[in-house]
């Protein structure tokens, strides 16, 4: 009896380690780390982002990305500091403009999303073949001064020659479109999927994208504190590496696939307009292959930041590197 008895114990004991085993390493797989992130506004032109969450590949590098919308790059770059975001998508000046306030805390770039503005301007009446003069009397619905989207249209007026026109900068970005629709302005300036919502619906024409008339400007990065990039180090590798992976996809996805993947996070915009605000982005050349920001790129961007007189010219960031952290990218690139 005894040695009957034996066996099957033997046997009901390897079964509940093996279990026991099997429960200990999905335990262990599962286990993400959690990632404070705060993005700058929400539009597709960030499509990236968004890909590499509903895609899984944040979660494939062990992250947990918590995410919520700052409505500004101000408000990105004050949670940072703050400590209540560990990383922020923003605008690459933030990180020079704390700099330059000698406090505490710099702030760094370490991924470049975007390579060229992402607002496109719209009009009250349709105006066939809009030249860059017919703002000239008009009133512009814009962004709030100092942010990226109004340097740009204020850049491309002065390299346009453009004098007269009026650019409204105290409405908030949640309340434009909606300024706009019931009266205010000639014009407005706006991202995707905004711009295509408007358009649809018959409320304003598509007139010009300023991505495409003023060129290249590193509009978007990924940025944190230098303290959290070189305690963290292993975090900035993985969530390097999971955008630099949904910027990959993007490009080879069919439509279906992008639709899915960015509807979770446009309730109410249609199959139709996802798409298209992503062509739209994608036939500008929106999204790098190398997500480095390059010296070039940011000669650019302190340009622009003198020219709209929020920098001084003797206030430039003589060493890139003291903002900028292009490392793990270029580990990245190398390990491919």
């Amino acid at each position: 009896m005894r040695k009957m008895i034996k066996p099957a114990l033997l046997l009901l004991v390897a079964v509940l380690l093996a279990m026991t085993a099997a429960c200990g390493k999905s335990s262990k797989s599962d286990k993400l780390t959690t990632v404070k992130f705060s993005e700058v506004i929400r539009s597709i032109f960030y499509a990236p982002h968004y890909v590499a969450m509903s895609q899984g590949f944040f979660k494939e590098q062990g992250l947990n990305v918590d995410m919520n919308t700052a409505q500004g790059s101000d408000k990105g770059a004050a949670a940072l500091i703050a400590g209540t975001a560990d990383i922020s998508m923003v605008g690459p000046e933030t990180a020079i403009y704390i700099y330059n306030q000698k406090g505490g805390k710099t702030l760094k770039v370490f991924h470049q999303l975007t390579a060229v503005d992402g607002s496109f301007l719209l009009s009250r009446e349709q105006i066939d073949n809009f030249q860059w003069k017919d703002l000239e009397g008009k009133t512009v619905i814009g962004w709030r001064p100092g942010s990226s989207p109004q340097m740009v249209l204020n850049s491309t007026l002065t390299q346009e020659q453009v004098a007269g026109a009026k650019v409204v900068t105290n409405i908030a970005s949640t309340a434009m479109a909606g300024a706009f629709t019931s009266g205010q302005g000639d014009y407005i300036q706006v991202f995707e999927p905004v711009a295509s919502t408007l358009v649809q619906e018959g409320k304003a024409y598509y007139a010009a994208s300023l991505g495409e008339a003023f060129g290249p400007y590193p509009e978007t990065s990924y940025v944190a504190t230098s303290d959290y990039i070189k305690a963290h180090p292993d975090i900035i590798t993985k969530f390097t590496a999971a955008v630099t992976e949904g910027a990959k996809w993007l490009g080879t996805a069919s439509d279906e696939q992008i639709v899915a993947a960015l509807k979770p996070f446009f309730d109410g915009t249609s199959d139709e307009l996802i798409l298209q605000s992503v062509n739209r982005y994608k036939a500008q050349g929106t999204w790098p292959t190398d997500p480095e920001l390059t010296q070039a790129q940011f000669d650019v961007l302190q340009n622009v930041l003198v020219e709209n007189g929020v920098l001084k010219a003797e206030d430039k960031i003589a060493k890139m590197e003291d903002v900028v952290d292009m490392s793990f990218v270029q580990k990245l690139g190398k390990a491919k």
